[in-house]
């Protein structure tokens, strides 16, 4: 089903391409995302399903703590995707390319020091955690084993959000897009080719993630500079990297976007860590309907890059000759429009996961344990699309106005409802009620942002 949908696209996208306008703008910046955002989610698909046809629930279990372990890494790291696109899109609005070239920098620098760390905590981390996660012994030693291949990733990985940011903030998604699908179609390709064919078995996708993701990096830096050295024509990278000017807008947006990563990985990680205290099948059902949640979101996720890049354009125009009537008013249309594609989106996988779950489940595993259960869980397959797309879409909005705080308080009043959420049903639903929970943080979102953005339009 994934063709069609493409192609469906680049239909409206070749229509749009007849005018300057808004809708135009918006697929031009969101098609190449959708493609790349495409190959991310097969990318975890196919590891599980690898590990799903050569091993056992243990695996696929072990697969998820190890997975789980670098969410509760990389996503405190990830206002250097978020916070990077944001202010590029606004410097490059006000035609500012000293500022473009400064974030990029900075942004880079961050991510470095950012990956030491993750080296110099490693062993102290993954033990630490796996004494707090309840789960098998078998699963704990997959998981650790996992992780200490995969953490040698840590610099392409940080980096690699650095890059995709300040590509999307110059309103540019075809370089990330053709980073993310080489890295992700090498990651396929050598995690199957390690995992079927070498001693190395189920960990072979640990180390098929190492060798894409510093593939990857070295497809992005071949970008930079093929595609944007002029921007440090007479400027030392070095020298921006430190220097102080536009640092503390960076580090304040950036503090905003640390404090809403942790409240994400109290519910993503939550949602992992409750579902292994039902046991492992549990934990390889959970582990299967959060990669099939996470397909769509990606897919959303281009209109949610466009959002960012064109909010962000837009703002800086503003900032530039002062903010007029007109330019609020354009903003406003991009967001209406942006809701408009977002939920056409929705809906189709609304229509594609109530026809076709049967066949997700089945490519995910072939164990008949595993599939027995998941059977239990289409409803909220199927309703998941339409009640998370508007938050995915807000964020994107949100992320281009650089609006830190409503940012971070969208995540707070979300991380309460997902813990309240389970406190107040589980004893009455078992296992559903993580299910429960997760849909709560997104109705939180939704609400917060919603109510919140007038405010914020008006203060632009």
């Amino acid at each position: 089903m994934r063709i069609p949908f493409v192609y469906v696209h680049f239909f409206l996208y070749l229509c749009a391409m007849k005018s300057k306008s808004l809708n135009y703008q918006i697929l031009r910046l969101a098609i190449p995302s959708i493609l790349a955002n495409i190959t991310i989610p097969l990318v975890g698909l196919v590891d599980t399903a690898i590990v799903g046809h050569i091993s056992n629930a243990t695996a696929i279990g072990g697969i998820a703590i190890g997975t789980m372990l670098f969410d509760l890494l990389y996503w405190n790291f990830s206002f250097l995707r978020v916070g990077t696109s944001g202010m590029t899109a606004q410097a490059f609005g006000r035609g500012d390319r000293v500022e473009c070239a400064r974030l990029f920098s900075q942004s880079i620098g961050i991510a470095l020091i950012g990956a030491i760390l993750i080296w110099l905590i490693q062993w102290l981390f993954v033990n630490v955690v796996l004494m707090l996660v309840p789960c098998s012994p078998e699963v704990a030693s997959f998981a650790r084993e996992y992780f200490f291949i995969r953490v040698w990733a840590a610099p392409a990985t940080l980096s690699l959000m650095a890059f995709k940011g300040w590509f999307i903030g110059m309103q540019d998604t075809i370089s990330p897009m053709v980073t993310d699908i080489v890295v992700n179609v090498v990651n396929m390709v050598v995690s199957y080719v390690l995992a079927v064919y070498t001693p190395m078995g189920a960990l072979g996708v640990a180390l098929g993630t190492v060798i894409a993701q510093f593939t990857g990096i070295t497809i992005a830096a071949m970008i930079i500079v093929a595609k944007y050295r002029h921007l440090w024509k007479g400027l030392s990278p070095w020298r921006l990297a430190f220097d102080g000017k536009g640092m503390r807008r960076l580090l304040s947006l950036n503090g905003n976007i640390f404090i809403r990563s942790l409240c994400f990985m109290v519910v993503y990680v939550g949602f992992t860590a409750l579902a292994a205290k039902y046991g492992d099948v549990e934990l390889a059902v959970s582990t299967i309907m959060m990669k099939l949640f996470m397909l769509f979101s990606y897919l959303v996720d281009g209109f949610a890059y466009a959002g960012e890049a064109l909010v962000g354009k837009y703002v800086g125009l503003g900032q530039d000759s002062g903010t007029t009537n007109q330019d609020k008013s354009d903003i406003s249309r991009v967001v209406r429009l942006l809701f408009v594609w977002s939920l056409g989106v929705g809906v189709i996988f609304t229509l594609i996961f109530a026809l076709w779950s049967g066949e997700f489940y089945r490519a995910m595993t072939s164990d008949s344990i595993v599939l027995g259960r998941l059977a239990d869980y289409i409803g909220w397959l199927i309703a998941m699309p339409i009640v998370s797309t508007l938050a995915f879409m807000w964020d994107g909005i949100y992320t281009g106005a650089t609006a830190g705080k409503q940012i971070r308080n969208s995540m707070v009043y979300a991380a309460l409802a997902f813990v309240l959420g389970y406190l107040l049903t589980y004893q009455i639903y078992d296992v559903l009620s993580i299910y429960i929970a997760y849909f709560a943080h997104l109705l939180a979102r939704v609400i917060y942002l919603s109510l919140s953005w007038r405010y914020v339009l008006r203060n632009i």
